[in-house]
């Protein structure tokens, strides 16, 4: 029978050194992987003992999943603009803010997120729960508004579908998913898929222009 360790046991140190310490798991990781990512590396970097590193967060996946979140520039559970349609754009266009860099933070964890457990429990507490909960409470809102039923059978996928697109533009087209292009596949894609017609469809524009 395997113990949950204990909590890690958090001293104060300023926002400023923490983020230098964001900072140097984020270069690695990006240099290295995740897999060839140490602590001792990380510490030498930082420029402290890997026991500071440790007493704050007791393990690699801890401590990545608290650099990537704090590497976000934006959160949808600020999003509210009234309609479903509008808080699903708003979502597009904070998605689309952070495409390049997280996706090449994501592809630099490689396999690690399927293969370790631990990191994918810290992943999820720490970027993906936040952001399931967000899509929740803005369909929460639609239904009380009257715009959807509770049971529409496109809103499970609602998350997959930013989210996929996000990951899967470079792949498919070699270029990240901007603004522009996100908002598009809202309005051609998912609220249609609702049953939400947009108001003033996005047009296409030619790669590497925004509206």
């Amino acid at each position: 029978m395997t113990s949950t360790p204990p909590p890690a046991r958090r001293s104060k140190i300023s926002p400023e050194r923490e983020q230098e310490f964001y900072d140097a798991v984020l270069e690695q990781l990006r240099e290295q992987g995740y897999e060839a990512l140490t602590m001792e590396g990380i510490a030498a970097r930082a420029s402290c003992g890997k026991s500071t590193l440790y007493r704050q967060w007791r393990t690699k996946p801890q401590l990545v999943a608290a650099a990537l979140r704090a590497d976000r520039r934006g959160t949808l559970t600020a999003v509210d603009t009234g309609t479903l349609a509008g808080d699903l754009r708003e979502a597009a266009r904070i998605a689309a803010g952070t495409s390049g860099r997280d996706t090449r933070l994501t592809q630099a964890l490689g396999h690690a997120v399927l293969s370790d457990e631990e990191l994918q429990a810290a992943l999820r507490e720490a970027l993906v729960e936040p952001e399931l909960a967000a899509f929740d409470v803005m369909v929460g809102r639609a239904v009380a508004r009257g715009e959807i039923a509770a049971d529409h059978p496109a809103v499970e996928f609602l998350p997959a579908q930013l989210m996929g697109v996000l990951r899967i533009r470079p792949l498919l087209e070699g270029q990240y998913a901007d603004a522009a292009y996100l908002v598009r596949f809202v309005d051609a894609v998912i609220l249609p898929a609702l049953g939400l017609a947009p108001a003033h469809p996005t047009p296409r524009h030619p790669a590497g222009q925004t509206p």
